[in-house]
């Protein structure tokens, strides 16, 4: 990421505070690591202010955007107990699992209070997810229904869309 109005612009752990992210990655049997701001993020793929994975563990700052909070923790939700105990930093290699875990860190922004869906699209856009029809909306809403099917049979989402804990 090198626009810098584009990294102001996402919304980060700090405008909602840690306690709903907590909760809800509690619900997946997921512990969320609050890390100091000059401290470097354990399991953090990308660096800088980016989330990091270790088994069943998330580490964020105050920083942290949301959406990557959202998908690293999606990395692991997506992946059997057996799988995510051996995670660290890179979670899969598999499209599959990679479409699902986009697909369900959009569904899972409604969880989070002062986000939602339509501000995770936005965000994700910001910073640079690409998909093939141009936006993370468009992708979400007319090209992912192998990713949501991915997610039913897997017994994370409902049919009708909602999320399910495993």
């Amino acid at each position: 990421m090198t626009d810098s109005t584009a990294d102001a612009a996402v919304l980060r752990l700090a405008d909602i505070g840690f306690d709903a992210p907590r909760a809800l990655l509690a619900r997946y049997h997921l512990t969320l690591h609050e890390v100091p701001a000059d401290a470097p993020i354990p399991g953090s793929y990308w660096g800088d202010d980016e989330a990091g994975i270790i088994a069943s563990n998330v580490y964020a700052r105050a920083a942290t955007p949301l959406h990557s909070l959202l998908h690293e923790s999606c990395h692991l939700i997506v992946l059997p107990p057996e799988v995510r105990a051996k995670v660290h930093t890179d979670a899969t290699d598999s499209l599959a699992e990679e479409d699902a875990t986009c697909y369900l860190q959009i569904v899972l922004a409604d969880e989070l209070p002062g986000f939602g869906r339509a501000r995770a699209f936005a965000d994700m856009d910001r910073w640079g997810y690409s998909f093939r029809l141009g936006s993370a909306r468009a992708w979400f809403e007319h090209d992912a229904e192998n990713a949501r099917n991915w997610l039913i049979e897997h017994r994370l989402l409902t049919v009708e869309g909602a999320p399910r804990v495993p």
